[in-house]
């Protein structure tokens, strides 16, 4: 679901309010407690700052990550992570021995159970579309697949690259001056699998047919990219690809259609 720039606005609006107070409560509780009028108290104002962190980056996680869960859980990880260094800097100033360790329990517990939902979700922390077709159903949440596409001389080449399925077909991004951009300028056979970051296949192949976008498509690709992997796809790899834009040249998304073997082998190949 689209997200409403006003929605977007005030929740960005408060994780910034919110985490400048945590900040504020964390580095100097004397002067934010002066400021609000009440009797200081150094470690509850501490206190105070963890809790109102884990609700900043609550607020944060919950503009890029769909699952509720997961948002939940960071937040409160990062609360009693906080929690839990609040105690161990302020003995000296009250509280038992067995606090932090208490506490810092819960923060572990917590993240281990982040972990797991993760893992759930595929660690597809974004939003997903569903699947038209039962060939493409298997990468709804699949974090990467392996590309394979083929050389002038029909050698095939392979590559892991992230997919955002829509409906009946789903998209990749590479950049111009790529090896397989290259080849599927060609030849728009290929064939997707699911594998791991590092292109161990973990799964069984889907023959597809690609196409290069342009315009309007081409944006709208690179929004569902973004919407599925918000921090790689929203940040890292268009940072990667504007820095070496010299020499990969501008970014592409290609449009993959999954289609029968039979299909596949009869597709024409540019020569």
């Amino acid at each position: 679901m689209k997200k409403n720039p006003y929605v977007t606005f005030v929740t960005l609006l408060g994780a910034l309010l919110t985490g400048a107070a945590a900040v504020w409560c964390l580095a100097a509780p004397g002067s934010f407690a002066d400021f609000v009028e009440f009797p200081r108290h150094e470690h509850f104002v501490h206190d105070l700052g963890a809790f109102q962190l884990g609700l900043a980056v609550s607020l944060l996680l919950a503009l890029v990550w769909a699952d509720g869960l997961a948002t939940a859980l960071g937040g409160f990880l990062v609360a009693n992570a906080a929690h839990t260094v609040n105690h161990v800097g302020d003995l000296d100033l009250g509280g038992r021995d067995s606090d932090p360790w208490l506490i810092g329990a819960l923060a572990v517990l917590t993240a281990s159970a982040l972990v797991v939902r993760l893992r759930q979700l595929g660690w597809v922390v974004g939003e997903v579309s569903a699947a038209a077709s039962p060939a493409l159903a298997p990468f709804v949440r699949q974090k990467t697949v392996q590309l394979t596409t083929y050389r002038r001389d029909g050698r095939s080449g392979a590559s892991p690259v992230s997919v955002a399925v829509d409906g009946d077909r789903a998209f990749v991004r590479s950049f111009e001056k790529s090896l397989k951009t290259r080849r599927l300028r060609r030849d728009p056979r290929a064939v997707i699998a699911p594998s791991t970051g590092r292109g161990h296949v973990t799964g069984p192949g889907v023959p597809a047919r690609m196409r290069l976008l342009h315009g309007e498509e081409d944006r709208y690709a690179a929004r569902l990219l973004r919407a599925k992997h918000p921090f790689l796809h929203g940040v890292a790899v268009p940072l990667t690809h504007r820095l070496a834009r010299g020499k990969t040249g501008r970014t592409v998304h290609f449009e993959l259609v999954p289609v029968s073997a039979d299909v596949a082998a009869a597709t024409p190949v540019r020569q």
